[in-house]
């Protein structure tokens, strides 16, 4: 799919040998998230991505679960950001850049964002607990890592300070969600323009 027509939505569909995943997008839907990942706490997650993003996403994996949780968190980031990247198209008319500090009881996370088309990632977060039930807390960084790579973004991550470690990896996808859903936003004042003084965003 791609931006076409003057929609902004994608289907990727990925499968290795450790994983199968269907992920499609809609970058102008009102936050509607069908997660299946056979992981319960990253399905709580990518919802949080969609809800606060307002992206539609409609992500279904199958992965190694008997293994571990990694190979199916990496692959639905990466295929995740390949959708993003599709569905932006050439970028034009995106707002491009955006942050926001998010707070969540006693936990507050800043989050930065260009949609750049080179990707980069900072995430300086660290947890209390090793796992939050059976999710490893190192797959956080991972599925953003992957995530960042495949869609073309420099994204800033930062927990400034929080004790529970369900709060500091929730308010990283909320945060990122945010500042992701402003800054794919259209801006009126430059729809048919691609906002770099380059003239592209690749």
């Amino acid at each position: 799919m791609g931006e076409t027509a003057g929609r902004r939505d994608a289907t990727i569909e990925r499968q290795t040998k450790e994983t199968a995943i269907r992920v499609h997008v809609d970058l102008d839907g009102t936050g509607r998230g069908t997660i299946a990942t056979g992981i319960g706490f990253f399905d709580h997650m990518l919802d949080q991505l969609a809800r606060h993003s307002l992206i539609d996403m409609a992500i279904e994996a199958k992965g190694d679960l008997h293994i571990d949780d990694h190979h199916t968190v990496e692959d639905t980031g990466i295929a995740l950001g390949q959708a993003v990247r599709m569905a932006l198209g050439e970028r034009r008319g995106i707002q491009r850049y955006a942050s926001l500090d998010l707070a969540m009881d006693e936990c507050l996370t800043r989050a930065a964002i260009d949609v750049s088309g080179r990707p980069f990632l900072v995430f300086k977060a660290e947890f209390s607990r090793h796992k939050i039930g059976g999710f490893d807390t190192e797959l956080v960084r991972e599925f953003f890592q992957a995530f960042a790579q495949n869609a073309g973004l420099t994204l800033h991550i930062q927990n400034l300070y929080g004790d529970n470690a369900h709060h500091v990896a929730e308010t990283c996808f909320k945060a990122v969600a945010r500042v992701l859903g402003q800054a794919i936003e259209i801006d009126p004042r430059q729809v048919e323009l691609v906002p770099s003084t380059k003239g592209i965003l690749a």
